[in-house]
């Protein structure tokens, strides 16, 4: 089963990954074992995701609608099986940015947000992420309980504060203010509070 065998050929039981790490491990065991066995089993997996490059992922992720982890009978969704494909190839830094910054396709977007957080330094995650808190643009949620509506925004917030996002439990981070405590982050402006600097000056 070459599906299978294209991510499993990452995930050595016996500990002998030789591979680029992630905080210390394989990126794959990043997303939980129950969770990799369903994408590896669905068939947006094996007739979509399998296969893909650096370059070909692109054009499937321009093709998301929705965001999501699981839905129905627990099935992974398009979004979960791009992640788990993107810790699979892990991409140069340079490709994600672009991905981010992409203000065409808000969904390749938000896929490139929940890779950094799971990926990247947690000083990075916030300088980088941040500025995203002020993209307002409505996202499609797909979950257990059907389909909702979210804003990037939100999604965003959620990644640099929550445990879980997507199905996924995130590494644990500092918090901003203990990176501002370590003076490895400045304290952050707020817009509300340049909008009111600029009104009293006014």
């Amino acid at each position: 089963m070459a599906h299978l065998a294209d991510a499993k050929s990452m995930l050595d039981s016996r500990g002998l990954y030789e591979g680029a790490t992630v905080r210390g491990v394989n990126p794959l065991l990043l997303v939980e074992k129950i969770v990799r066995e369903r994408i590896l089993e669905s068939l947006y997996w094996k007739e979509q995701a399998f296969g893909l490059n650096g370059a070909t992922l692109l054009d499937r992720a321009v093709e998301l609608t929705y965001i999501g982890g699981q839905y129905g009978n627990q099935k992974p969704t398009p979004f979960l099986c791009l992640v788990f494909k993107l810790l699979q190839l892990q991409p140069e830094r340079e490709i994600i940015l672009e991905y981010l910054h992409d203000t065409d396709f808000k969904y390749l977007r938000a896929l490139a947000a929940i890779y950094i957080r799971l990926t990247w330094s947690a000083v990075d995650i916030f300088k980088i992420l941040e500025p995203l808190l002020s993209d307002y643009r409505k996202l499609r949620l797909r979950s257990a309980a059907g389909f909702s509506l979210t804003y990037m925004d939100e999604f965003i917030d959620n990644l640099l504060v929550k445990e879980r996002v997507c199905d996924i439990a995130l590494p644990r981070i500092p918090t901003r203010a203990q990176l501002e405590d370590m003076d490895e982050l400045e304290p952050r402006e707020s817009a509300l509070g340049s909008e009111l600097e600029s009104e009293d000056e006014s």
